[in-house]
């Protein structure tokens, strides 16, 4: 760990060992908060996290083929609104700006498209957004910025999120004597240095309504993640597919049904390490359950499509056709690095099948392109 990460990695254990001899204990979904949206210290708050000298890479950063094809998909989306004379294009953490500004050139294929677009990409890191403002400083639209989403513009909307469902905090339970038990972070009884988990309270039944119904009557011992923030985002999402129309796509790693299990994992320089260690200098993320995503999604009115890995829809919006294009224009060299971008992005032995989407939009549109609808 270097000295830059050692001072805010320094104040964010010590504010969380304050809080523990305060409360006892923290749920894991307080614990990551503290850890990754601390707005002095977080991991978010303090570094720039991608690419491949930094601590973990995301699909646009491996290829300009995976946000160009994001981009027609979303200028397919516009089209089938209606072509409306300005449309809301908004990002859901925008990592680098690499994404948007590779949907940005793939749109200029779609006559109009350009000229309708209002780009907001919404991010809660002031370091993620400097890198954002440079990577987009000659984007072909002015590009705005909003803290959460809820603050972004009305009107027609497409809103994408690649990698943003997994940074939301999460709960933990495990079932004890029969009961569904939170699953906590406290200090080591002998070691107040260090973080432990432990056991916490019973669930109440508004709690245990966060668990996939086929999994509340696990085996003792099991382990399940409950995700209160895909609930928060499918409403938010949903009122304002109420007031304007709109398509939504998600692009994540998980699962396509409900599972039990420990998914809670730290990245650091491209390894994983303890989520427990050393907090507010690791990424902490844990799997999507696509099936219960999309599940909230039809529960809060929005029509919704999926669970697809993502290999099938890069496949289907025509991956391999793209990177024969790009391979004209480059050398042996040049063509053999995109044979290598395009199987990482859809082997199944790479992120083909471990990342899946699921799309959602307001009711009474055209289904989302390339994409079946969910059937329960």
């Amino acid at each position: 760990m270097s000295d830059d990460d050692f001072r805010p990695a320094q104040m964010i254990k010590e504010r969380l060992q304050d809080r523990l001899r305060s409360e006892g204990a923290l749920s894991v979904a307080a614990y990551m908060a503290e850890a990754l949206f601390h707005p002095m210290a977080g991991f978010y708050a303090t570094k720039d996290p991608l690419g491949a000298a930094n601590d973990f890479i995301t699909a646009p950063e491996i290829s300009q083929m995976f946000g160009e094809l994001l981009g027609l998909w979303a200028a397919e989306c516009w089209m089938q609104m209606g072509a409306p004379s300005r449309f809301e294009l908004i990002e859901l953490g925008p990592g680098t700006g690499r994404m948007m500004s590779d949907m940005l050139r793939a749109g200029r294929a779609a006559p109009g498209f350009l000229d309708a677009v209002h780009v907001t990409l919404v991010e809660a890191s002031p370091a993620l957004k400097m890198v954002q403002g440079q990577t987009l400083a000659n984007a072909p639209v002015p590009v705005h910025w909003a803290k959460d989403f809820e603050k972004t513009p009305s009107g027609p909307a497409v809103v994408i999120g690649n990698e943003f469902l997994d940074c939301l905090p999460i709960r933990q339970a495990v079932r004890h004597q029969g009961q569904w038990r939170e699953r906590v972070v406290t200090l080591h009884p002998e070691d107040q240095d260090r973080f432990v988990f432990g056991l916490g309270p019973m669930l109440s039944d508004s709690d245990i309504g966060y668990i996939a119904p086929a999994l509340r009557k696990s085996e003792d011992g099991a382990l399940v993640e409950l995700r209160p923030g895909d609930q928060q985002q499918m409403e938010q999402l949903a009122n304002r597919f109420k007031r304007d129309p709109g398509y939504a796509l998600f692009v994540d790693y998980g699962s396509a049904k409900p599972e039990t299990g420990d998914t809670l994992q730290a990245i650091r320089a491209h390894q994983k390490v303890d989520p427990l260690d050393a907090p507010g200098t690791a990424d902490l993320t844990a799997w999507v359950d696509f099936d219960r995503l999309l599940r909230l999604g039809l529960d809060a009115g929005l029509a919704a499509f999926g669970p697809m890995t993502q290999g099938e829809f890069l496949t289907e919006l025509g991956i391999e056709q793209r990177a024969a294009v790009l391979s004209k224009s480059v050398d042996e060299s040049g063509q053999a690095r995109l044979k290598r971008q395009m199987h990482r992005l859809v082997s199944p032995e790479d992120m083909g099948e471990l990342f899946k989407l699921a799309a959602f939009s307001s009711d009474g549109l055209p289904p989302a392109p390339g994409i079946a609808p969910f059937s329960r």
